[in-house]
């Protein structure tokens, strides 16, 4: 009786352990990007007229950045989000650049109007597409890690950045996507 207890017990643990682990990245290069869309803050600089939210459906023929940061208005996120800012203008034209963080749409618009940031935040307040691609920041954590995905013109990615120097980084992700070309 104690060995099919301990049996249970061991089971029931291993139960708990099989439960998706949000903090663990669950897709890799070569996986279609997961079409959840979300609401974006200035939208229309992705070229989308008429719309709140944002999916990678909607980007579909454009390769697309998307760089996920902890906290908007943070110093390493501030850092990040005005490198991409500075270089914009050098990618391509058929590339879309998305900063991409929990923050609500207020926090958003406030990080956009005080750093002049030229490209369309998505607010993932309800951590949906964070948690598919396992990227929060803990088991208990309302943010994100610090991960860069590119995504190619059919959706998939084809680089994950996940380790991540703020100072160094947009220009890295630039010479990956100019090498797409």
């Amino acid at each position: 009786m104690r060995l099919g207890s301990l049996t249970a017990v061991v089971t029931l643990c291993w139960g708990f352990t099989a439960v998706a682990d949000d903090t663990q990245l669950k897709v890799k290069v070569g996986d279609p990007f997961p079409n959840v869309p979300l609401e974006a803050v200035q939208i229309e600089k992705a070229g989308i007229t008429g719309k709140k939210t944002l999916s990678i459906a909607d980007l579909k023929g454009k390769t697309v950045v998307i760089f996920f940061y902890p906290k908007a208005l943070t110093k390493g996120c501030t850092v990040e989000s005005c490198g991409f800012r500075d270089i914009i203008g050098e990618f391509p034209k058929d590339v879309v650049v998305l900063g991409a963080s929990a923050d609500d749409r207020q926090l958003q618009q406030k990080f956009i109007d005080t750093h002049m940031l030229p490209y369309p935040l998505l607010c993932d307040t309800n951590l949906e597409l964070i948690k598919q691609l396992g990227i929060l920041s803990s088991p208990t954590g309302k943010t994100p890690k610090r991960v860069t995905f590119v995504i190619d013109k059919q959706g998939k990615i084809a680089k994950i950045y996940d380790k991540v120097n703020v100072n160094s980084h947009p220009k890295e992700v630039l010479a990956f996507v100019k090498s797409l070309s």
